[in-house]
């Protein structure tokens, strides 16, 4: 199972310079492979293979006087931007056939300069290195300081450097891990737990909003980070807005909107990691509901919605499960689970929102609306009876890629 490390790097003047060369010189490449296969497309002449773009876009083009500073950067970087724009191209015309899961993708287009996120990436044959003292060394650029937040489990097979919207250097690595050994480490368990996910909810005892009600009845509370910080991003966008379009005080007014929007960003992820890890760890299995967020996404709920990262953290838990052995069940966002007695299973009709606690007409249990709801996830799920001590349905359940950061289990010592 391959996943993604990330660490804060903090580049000096001159290297911010190289890094800056080489973020242009892999964007160039990139429209050049657009533009050729765009050309060929026009004249209805087959596409040029990636290894004739090679020669053309890069050897070729280091000995012109138009593309000379090409030669000013790792070659490595020239060629993995040239297999960005051959797997744009993959899975743009996989997406046409149907044969690519997800939403339809359209054609590679030219990538921007103004572009706030850029990235460049270094595989093994680029011979960039660790150092003693825990810097990235990167051909061509330098040893750039890096902040480890953790030490990494395994020799990465790459390195893809990231400068993001806020003007922030990332070192992200990928790491091949043994779910095998990963599921040792784990602390054993057979408890389950259902999981059922909201927004109009009511207040817990500790006054917070919960995102989340699982089925023994506890109840999560939403940060709200985005609602918290609306005032003061309001602020950054006006200030943004009245900067005249191109002037340097339009661009520091831009950097600082785009930090206020990554503070609220870094810390939701924070918030998501801490609790899929928990629930992941004190859990055998876990079911939840299918949403449908981009739906919910589309009604006078957006902002709360986005707000609580429904997907990313339901995302969390699936690439976990798979790492650490554990069973992640989705059922149908179809399924009754507000409507069912979790006692006697008795269908009791729909209710309004704001019917928060209501009693069985059958057998006469008192429910709270979202714990019932939770319980009949986890019945729906088939994850009720592992209490009795059944085993938990398995399922196959696809890994994800995703920048863990310093999260996750195991912990280890902090790199020098």
């Amino acid at each position: 199972m391959q996943l993604r490390y990330a660490f804060r790097l903090y580049p000096d003047t001159g290297q911010r310079t190289a890094l800056a060369k080489a973020f242009g010189c892999a964007r160039v490449v990139f429209n050049d492979a657009v533009r050729a296969r765009e050309d060929a497309r026009k004249a209805q002449q087959p596409f040029p293979k990636i290894g004739e773009l090679s020669t053309r876009l890069i050897t070729q083009a280091k000995q012109t006087t138009s593309r000379s500073w090409l030669g000013e950067v790792s070659a490595v970087v020239l060629q993995q931007s040239l297999r960005d724009a051959e797997t744009a191209y993959r899975n743009f015309f996989a997406s046409l056939k149907g044969t690519r899961k997800g939403p339809k993708l359209g054609a590679p287009r030219f990538k921007s300069r103004k572009d706030t996120r850029q990235s460049i990436r270094f595989t093994a044959n680029a011979r960039w290195s660790l150092t003693d003292s825990g810097r990235l060394n990167l051909p061509k650029i330098g040893a750039v300081q890096v902040k480890w937040s953790r030490t990494l489990p395994a020799t990465p097979t790459s390195v893809t450097v990231i400068k993001d919207s806020a003007g922030r250097f990332f070192a992200s690595f990928v790491i091949d891990t043994d779910p095998q050994a990963d599921a040792e480490r784990m602390p054993a368990t057979d408890h389950t737990i259902g999981i059922d996910l909201g927004l109009t909810l009511p207040q817990t005892p500790s006054g917070g909003t919960p995102i989340a009600v699982l089925s023994d009845g506890t109840k999560i509370d939403s940060p709200r980070f985005l609602r918290r910080a609306e005032k003061k991003l309001k602020k950054a966008q006006r200030e943004l807005s009245r900067k005249q379009k191109g002037s340097k005080n339009r661009n520091k007014a831009r950097l600082k909107a785009a930090r206020a929007h990554v503070k609220v960003t870094d810390a939701r992820h924070e918030f998501h990691h801490q609790l899929s890890t928990q629930l992941i760890s004190e859990n055998q299995g876990i079911a939840v509901e299918d949403l449908a967020v981009t739906g919910l996404a589309r009604t006078r709920l957006a902002k709360s919605v986005h707000d609580a990262g429904w997907s990313s953290f339901i995302d969390m838990l699936r690439y976990k499960a798979e790492r650490y052995g554990r069973t992640l069940i989705k059922i149908g966002r179809f399924e009754p689970t507000s409507q069912v007695c979790s006692a006697c299973g008795v269908k009791d009709g729909p209710k309004p929102l704001d019917v928060r606690e209501w009693t069985c007409a059958a057998c006469g249990a008192v429910h709270d609306r979202d714990t019932n709801a939770a319980i009949n996830v986890k019945t729906a799920a088939g994850l009720a009876v592992s209490a009795c001590g059944a085993p938990v349905r398995p399922g196959a359940i696809p890994a994800q890629r995703e920048e863990t950061g310093s999260h996750g289990f195991p912990t280890a010592p902090r790199a020098a």
